[in-house]
């Protein structure tokens, strides 16, 4: 965990491809990761089948450093999984770039990892015991181990057998042989689908990798469900006895890209109600609303056609600096938020400003934010979250800082309103937060609540 954080992080985005006929599966690989690449930036890789070796590629860095290189060749494959990760478990190293694959008495194996497998330490250990030999801090090994130990010989079966001993968050893309499999977690933590078209199949964790090349067809990957991709076709496996779903709501509220569709929800139209609800709360309370963007744009937009006030850009966002929350001190960090957004004076001086964010973890970053407003003439600053306050850690995909970094576990609204400058602090009730979406018991809020799913020590 790094020391500044200030944002909430999410582990990996993964895409799976197969075609009935060989064509160019990296170049398609490379799009459908570039459109995730928010799920994950610190690496990127792909692994593809290629005259019946697996060759795979992966480095430390954005999909356009890394895989750039295969917008200039011509690969010709049947089958490719790709990944993006952001590090939190086993840090930024190599090492832990996905794909991982492998050689073992079952064969050749790649497999993508989406999610957090909480009950990896035992695992691990219980393997190391044994005399297993890892070449990676990454959860995601520990499958392919227990795959290899597997006195199961169909790989299918051994496969089916080790996902029941697994706990937590986890969506597999695996290449075997001439098979392409999706695997999604019995509680479905994560968001994946599955659609196909024109004789390609793909498997991402967001639709919007459908739309990068044009597949209209696609279904969700269904909680405890296997899909095995092959050229005779897709065939379905429950791998599990049905279990109460928990789905991630910080999926809906902050990771995935507003224009995806995701827990059947769409995300877009889910941020704009949660925003609506603030409003309701707040009832006729400043003269404009802001977003920080680009997280809060949705939620600010469904506020503002609530209140019947004007959705107003007040500050704009340079894309090309890099992250505030990993430089190590206070001067630093405010120099970096000050160069990535910078307010529009015109819009802010003289206002009440409404300020829409989707979660507050330390409240550092909005502490300089709102500071920058100041200067800029602002004449009221009330801060909004459309997500609930942040009490506990996550275990299934999530990087949220220890329970006694979160703001929220030592100050309230009204005090963390005073520790960053803020006239005032509000953040989206739960029950509210259960009105923005249709199924409201089949989503997590165990960041906000503590109650997991799994016992955690």
């Amino acid at each position: 965990m790094k020391e500044t954080q200030d944002s909430l992080k999410h582990f990996c985005g993964i895409v799976g491809l197969h075609s009935r006929s060989p064509i160019n599966i990296p170049h398609k690989l490379f799009y459908t990761l570039f459109s995730l690449q928010h799920r994950g930036q610190e690496s990127a890789g792909i692994t593809y089948r290629k005259e019946d070796k697996l060759v795979t590629y992966k480095d430390l860095g954005k999909v356009s450093d890394v895989l750039t290189r295969y917008l200039t060749k011509d690969i010709h494959s049947e089958i490719g999984i790709g990944h993006v990760r952001y590090s939190t478990f086993g840090g930024n190293k190599v090492e832990n770039a996905q794909p991982i694959t492998i050689s073992c008495n079952k064969g050749e194996i790649s497999l993508a990892h989406n999610g957090n497998i909480s009950n990896a330490s035992e695992i691990r250990k219980a393997l190391t015991d044994n005399g297993a030999i890892f070449q990676s801090t990454s959860d995601s090994e520990i499958v392919l181990h227990l795959i290899a130990k597997s006195k199961e010989k169909d790989f299918l079966q051994a496969l089916t057998t080790i996902l029941n001993q697994l706990e937590g968050a986890f969506c597999f893309t695996i290449i075997f042989n001439d098979m392409l499999i999706a695997v999604r977690d019995p509680n479905g933590f994560r968001p994946l689908y599955i659609g196909e078209q024109d004789g390609i199949t793909l498997t991402a964790s967001e639709t919007c990798a459908f739309d990068s090349i044009g597949i209209t067809n696609y279904r969700q990957v269904e909680a405890g469900e296997m899909v095995i991709i092959d050229k005779s076709g897709q065939r379905s496996i429950r791998f599990s006895e049905d279990k109460k779903k928990h789905q991630c709501i910080f999926e809906l509220i902050y990771f995935a890209r507003p224009d995806s569709y995701i827990f059947n929800h769409s995300v877009y139209l889910a941020r704009k109600k949660m925003g609506a609800m603030l409003a309701k709360a707040d009832g006729k309370l400043g003269d404009i609303v802001m977003a920080v963007p680009e997280s809060g744009n949705s939620a600010a937009i469904g506020y503002a056609q609530e209140a019947n006030l004007p959705f107003e850009f007040g500050l704009t966002r340079n894309f090309y600096v890099g992250r505030s929350f990993i430089l190590p001190t206070t001067e630093k960090r405010e120099m970096a938020v000050r160069t990535k957004l910078n307010p529009v004076r015109e819009i802010v001086k003289g206002k009440k400003v409404i300020l829409i964010d989707d979660s507050l973890v330390r409240g550092t970053t909005s502490k300089i934010l709102v500071k920058i407003l100041r200067e800029a003439g602002a004449a009221e600053i009330h801060l909004r979250l459309s997500a609930p306050e942040l009490h506990f850690p996550c275990y299934y995909g999530i990087d949220i800082p220890t329970k006694e970094e979160l703001i929220s576990n030592s100050k309230s609204p009204d005090e963390i309103a005073k520790f960053i400058g803020a006239d005032s602090v509000k953040f989206i009730p739960i029950d509210d937060l259960r009105q923005c979406i249709d199924d409201p018991d089949d989503f997590c809020y165990a960041c906000f609540n503590g109650d997991h799913p799994y016992q955690h020590k």
